[in-house]
């Protein structure tokens, strides 16, 4: 089945995919997201623009073969999972598709949560074998030289936590630990709980600086004492002013300085922070001079400060100050790729004698939820789930209920035939036909009987719509 693609063939998808990456070369991907017996292994990457067909299946250790024989290209991926067979699955690519088929496992192939024999694949579908999770991509840019597979077992990371097998994330968090070691003010964006703090802290850790890193929330900070907290003050400087005081500011020299959520900071105080940055002196609430100060800033904020530059609410020249280099963190909803690895670090260090086991479920549930409060919401649900479960394996009742009943996106209606979506009428017969077979328990005699059709008429709709009846049996 490999043979149907031609060097033609290979070129144009090639072109698609740099288009559709802003001009980068992309390719087609297979991510392991994670082993549910085995957290500590994370999660894996490979790529599948240089092969024809890849066989999916058991063994002694992870590992990934690339051979050729016969002018077919394969990529022979095994996996130390106990729950899948010897030769699981195939997914074999055909005019452009990838399709993936089971290769006669003992426990079946399971595409967006639904038991399938036969698959064309969609960008994002997620499948499982045995207990393990895997996520096609059909395009992702990668930067030369990038490695073909490319194993979180022995991926170099930034700081704990910040390991990625994204390419277009990792080629921005190079970038970061080159600004890191310079004194290039850096801004980092990322909605509520994405680790934009763990950023800050790889930042000042990779800088090199002497100083203490130290982080101020600023939408927590009272609002008459803005200023005192972060450039101190002197005693009797004003009422309740009882003692010399050193500010934030000055307690960062030669440190770095976080200012999460910048964009809550108060006018007044904007205007002298633009000026301890300008001058590079900070000068305390009652003093009559200002003292020089060593400062490295990164700022961090979930906010469009854009928007607020519009509205008059943030200072266009702190913006740009502050904006030497800017660092986005994606939501955990977009990096799912990344779950294995960012599960690794949180349940190490949530349980450091070893990392539990999850059930399938629990790692469907895990892959279809949302994360709305990001990696943040996932340790508070993980850390909650280890107490319950105890010495056992992390099960569905051990989560909390809107991760629990989260479903995943439901399997696209392809018609097998054309290899093409399905017509709302083939769909509504496809429909009528899943009703069916559930009524039955996927005896095939007896749908055949309840249609009033032969048999094998049955069998040829089922193949049509790429249905299994087994999927279907009590």
């Amino acid at each position: 089945m490999g043979t149907l693609n031609t060097k033609a063939e290979t070129l144009t998808e090639t072109e698609d995919h740099r288009r559709q990456s802003g001009g980068r070369a992309g390719s087609p991907h297979l991510f392991l997201a994670f082993e549910c017996a085995d957290l500590a292994a994370a999660g894996a990457r490979y790529r599948l623009s240089d092969v024809d067909e890849v066989l999916l299946g058991r063994g002694e250790s992870r590992e990934a073969k690339r051979t050729s024989a016969g002018g077919v290209r394969r990529l022979c991926l095994s996996v130390a999972d106990r729950r899948m067979s010897s030769a699981h699955a195939r997914l074999t690519r055909v005019l452009g598709r990838w399709v993936l088929e089971d290769a006669g496992s003992k426990n079946g192939v399971r595409v967006n949560g639904a038991v399938q024999q036969r698959s064309v694949l969609a960008d994002g579908d997620l499948f499982e074998l045995g207990r393990s999770f895997f996520i096609y991509r059909e395009s992702k840019p990668l930067s030369e030289p990038a490695p073909a597979d490319l194993d979180g077992r022995f991926l170099n990371v930034l700081a704990p936590g910040m390991g990625t097998l994204l390419p277009e994330l990792a080629d921005e968090l190079a970038r970061l630990e080159a600004v890191a070691r310079s004194k290039v003010s850096v801004l980092i964006r990322g909605e509520t709980g994405t680790g934009k703090e763990l950023a800050a802290r790889a930042v000042h850790s990779l800088s090199g600086r002497q100083g203490e890193f130290t982080a101020v929330n600023c939408g927590a900070l009272p609002a008459n004492l803005v200023e005192s907290e972060l450039f101190g003050h002197k005693k009797g400087a004003f009422s309740g002013a009882d003692r010399d005081r050193e500010g934030i500011v000055r307690a960062s020299d030669r440190g770095t300085l976080f200012l999460d959520e910048i964009g809550d900071l108060p006018p007044a105080a904007q205007a002298a922070l633009l000026r301890v940055l300008q001058q590079e002196e900070v000068q305390a609430i009652g003093a009559t001079r200002a003292g020089p100060v060593d400062l490295r800033v990164v700022a961090a904020t979930h906010r469009d400060l854009e928007a607020l530059v519009a509205k008059g609410s943030f200072r266009a020249d702190l913006l740009a100050r502050l904006s030497g280099f800017r660092f986005h963190l994606p939501a955990l909803r977009d990096r799912k790729e990344d779950l294995g690895l960012i599960l690794k670090a949180v349940a190490l260090r949530l349980s450091p004698g070893g990392a539990p086991d999850l059930s399938p479920e629990v790692g469907r549930a895990l892959l279809a939820y949302s994360w709305p409060m990001n990696i943040r919401e996932l340790e508070k649900c993980l850390s909650a789930a280890v107490v319950l479960a105890g010495e056992r394996p992390i099960r569905p009742e051990h989560l909390p209920g809107a991760v629990r009943e989260a479903k995943p996106p439901a399997v696209a209606a392809i018609d097998e035939a054309e290899g093409k979506p399905l017509s709302p009428d083939r769909e509504k017969h496809r429909d009528e036909l899943i009703a069916v077979l559930r009524q039955h328990s996927g005896n095939v005699s007896a749908v055949a009987k309840a249609f009033g059709k032969a048999r094998m008429q049955v069998q040829r709709w089922m193949k049509r719509y790429g249905l299994d009846p087994a999927q279907f049996r009590s």
